[in-house]
């Protein structure tokens, strides 16, 4: 289990860490496939508790029957659910992306509004999907999204000693500059993907073994 590590260790560790991901991943991106930032905020809204991949295969038959906010907001909820089921949560998911789609239509002309402000009274918009359509649509840096691969791994570097997504974003914020939280994010992700494992991490493959504590919050139950 970790515990709180001092400002200067932790900025000087994520120093090390963003040079080593930034040779592995020259040019981050995000997996979810879109074109637009109204793809993109719908697609992230259903990647909840779901994999990229099957929003990947969800999201192009959804586009090609609703291809804006004003078509999507028009839709049959259960139409829509019937597409995107496979994704989980699907009864809230629907709603929430017509409602989305409702709001954007009628309060800001069918466009993805680009203030953190406004993004998280979009209904299934929560932080982290805001700093995700933030960042990769606008290119604005508001804040560091954490999901599960950031937690964990930030974790385990000893970035954070918190497992409260909220706290992990505030002390990512302290110790990587403001202009690289997108690209950090995107990198944590590719590297948690494909190397720093939840169960079984690829240790000998990582840059960072020999500066990674391997930390691992406490199991309960």
């Amino acid at each position: 289990m970790a515990r709180k590590k001092s400002l200067a260790f932790r900025r000087e560790q994520a120093r090390k860490i963003q040079e080593g991901l930034q040779k592995r991943y020259p040019e981050p991106e995000t997996h979810l496939h879109h074109e637009n930032a109204w793809e993109l905020l719908i697609a992230t809204v259903l990647s909840a508790q779901c994999t990229d991949a099957r929003v990947n295969m969800v999201t192009p038959k959804l586009f090609a029957k609703w291809k804006d906010p004003f078509s999507l907001a028009r839709a049959n909820i259960a139409d829509v659910e019937e597409i995107i089921r496979s994704t989980g949560f699907y009864h809230n998911k629907a709603k929430n992306i017509v409602a989305a789609a409702k709001l954007l239509a009628e309060k800001y002309q069918g466009e993805v509004p680009r203030t953190m402000e406004e993004l998280v009274r979009v209904p299934g918009v929560a932080r982290k999907t805001a700093n995700v359509v933030l960042y990769t649509a606008f290119g604005i840096n508001e804040g560091l999204a954490v999901d599960t691969h950031v937690k964990r791994i930030s974790y385990r570097l000893g970035l954070t000693a918190s497992q409260d997504p909220v706290r992990v974003e505030k002390d990512l914020m302290e110790v990587f500059p403001q202009e690289e939280w997108g690209n950090v994010n995107h990198r944590l992700v590719w590297f948690g993907r494909q190397v720093c494992d939840a169960r079984n991490p690829k240790c000998t493959e990582c840059e960072f073994d020999t500066l990674c504590p391997k930390y691992e919050p406490k199991k309960t139950g």
